[in-house]
């Protein structure tokens, strides 16, 4: 039986989908994020309430009492999402190496230039070498 390991920081494929959802709607009930996934996959009512209430017990969504039903609000904005699935993409294939994964993308990083602290004009010899039979 395989162990469980460390929770993710981004939630699973399902969670990620109603996590979408609110996104694009902003904040919405059960029903409302329901009819905005069947656009793309109809799920039952309790399908979305059970996943809605995970994203909030993980902390990737908020939830308040309006009335008789919750309205949910993501909690984890797009951008750090990303950011956060990038990571983890990175470290788990590509052994932390960003450059590794842009290389596999095609992608061509610039070289790091190191430079080296440009001597004063007055410290340069003439015609730009340095006599080192003193040294």
């Amino acid at each position: 039986m395989r162990k469980p390991g460390p929770p993710r920081e981004i939630p699973p494929p399902l969670e990620l989908e109603c996590l979408r959802a609110l996104w694009k709607a902003g904040d919405g009930s059960v029903r409302e994020v329901q009819a905005v996934l069947s656009e793309q996959r109809p799920l039952a009512y309790t399908t979305v309430m059970t996943l809605l209430d995970r994203l909030s017990r993980r902390g990737f969504a908020t939830r308040r009492k309006v009335g008789r039903a919750f309205v949910y609000a993501a909690a984890l904005d797009q951008a750090r999402g990303r950011e956060v699935a990038v990571q983890e993409l990175v470290a788990t294939w590509f052994a932390g190496s960003r450059d590794e994964l842009a290389r596999y993308l095609g992608v061509e990083t610039p070289p790091v230039e190191t430079e080296e602290p440009a001597a004063s004009p007055a410290a340069r010899p003439p015609g730009g070498r340095m006599d080192t039979t003193l040294l």
